[in-house]
């Protein structure tokens, strides 16, 4: 009762000073998950979670970019299409210039930081609003993937090979389980390590007890999802790559040096200017990161299908990729956010999309549900930001 206490005072303080945490995302996660599986009891299929554990990789990795760019306050609109045109550049070198696969990969992932870099260098060193810039390379980006495709509009690569194999391939059962055993030593791992930082600062920490219960609902819920998995065919490689990626970069935004310098340019540029910080070449740094992995994600959203065409990396993508980041609680504002956020926002995004898929529901019937939960989820940041300004003030 003392640690139900304890959380319940710890989420009504970060309620108070604007910070919602990812408890929403979660609470929405749960009531999407029991409404579903009411209405049709194949939704919790080891086959139907296996499949939108696949169908979020895409959007997820370039939201994931996504989110070092709203850090800063700023919004990259060209993720998309960058992700369509590195797409396209791999296609086209690997079918018709007998390019090996690894090899194209490399060129587009190169490409897609390219085309980041440039962004950052037009936003940080020239001074063009990132909006501006992006929005151009949007609409630029794009012309450019027509125009590598060519007058067929589409190329078709190989369904068996590198590319391909990221949605398909899929690892023993046993390593699912391995994998949440050791995901939960981690997440002990971490929550012992913040307990003795906290400790040694003299900040309030939490106590064993509660350390082990967090842990146990963690290790159960890992498992859980691991025994689903394994009743379908095993772990997807796609899942797999998607969780490291995001655990690496959370990891990075966190625990480095680099990482401080990103969330202090986000709070404050010229703060951190002060402080010794290099802002233009953090700033220019987050698009690249943005832009390589918007590369990436494309090669993922190519995979299923193994092809790419002129509707390659839509508008819809990074509108989808931009709403994953704010339901999960990222702020648009800048200030607030982690890769994990990006993980909660597309299970919510996928949850829909794959519950209104078994049930027959139209797509434009999802499309307008997710444009209600990105707008709550904008109007709640923005509100958080109001609260965040009085506390601060008071």
């Amino acid at each position: 009762m003392a640690g139900l206490a304890r959380y319940t005072a710890e989420a009504r303080a970060r309620l108070r000073r604007g910070e919602p945490g990812p408890g929403l995302a979660v609470l929405g996660i749960v009531l999407i998950v029991v409404v579903f599986q009411g209405l049709n009891g194949n939704y919790l299929s080891g086959r139907n979670l296996s499949n939108l554990s696949i169908d979020m990789v895409g959007v997820g990795l370039i939201g994931t970019g996504l989110v070092f760019v709203l850090l800063l306050g700023e919004i990259d609109l060209a993720a998309g299409s960058v992700s369509g045109l590195a797409a396209a550049v791999f296609a086209v070198l690997n079918v018709d210039h007998g390019m090996p696969e690894w090899l194209a990969v490399l060129v587009a992932l190169l490409g897609g930081a390219a085309m980041g870099t440039v962004h950052g260098l037009l936003f940080a060193l020239v001074g063009i609003p990132a909006f501006a810039v992006t929005l151009a390379g949007f609409l630029g980006w794009h012309g450019l993937m027509v125009w590598v495709l060519g007058r067929t509009g589409s190329v078709t690569f190989d369904g068996d090979g590198l590319v391909a194999t990221l949605t398909n391939h899929y690892l023993p059962e046993g390593t699912a389980y391995g994998l949440a055993v050791l995901a939960s030593a981690g997440f002990l791992f971490s929550l012992l390590q913040n307990a003795r930082r906290d400790r040694a600062s003299g900040a309030p920490f939490r106590p064993p007890g509660e350390i082990v219960a967090h842990t146990a609902v963690f290790t159960a819920l890992a498992l859980l999802a691991a025994h689903v998995l394994a009743t379908f065919r095993g772990l997807p490689l796609a899942l797999l790559i998607f969780l490291a990626v995001v655990g690496g970069l959370d990891y990075l935004l966190r625990r480095t040096p680099f990482g401080r310098w990103i969330l202090a340019v986000g709070d404050d540029a010229e703060a951190a200017r002060r402080a010794g910080i290099n802002v233009m070449a953090t700033r220019v740094s987050v698009f690249l990161i943005s832009g390589t992995l918007a590369a990436v994600g494309g090669l993922f959203l190519a995979s299923p299908v193994a092809s790419v065409s002129q509707m390659s990396g839509s508008g819809l993508v990074v509108i989808s990729a931009i709403a994953a980041a704010v339901i999960g609680g990222t702020s648009l504002f800048g200030g607030r956010g982690r890769p994990w956020s990006v993980l909660l926002g597309m299970l919510v995004i996928q949850s829909v999309a794959s519950g209104m898929a078994i049930l027959g529901i139209q797509a434009a019937v999802q499309y307008m549900i997710i444009t209600c939960v990105l707008l709550a989820a904008v109007a709640i940041d923005s509100v958080s930001r109001r609260l965040q300004a009085t506390y601060g003030g008071s």
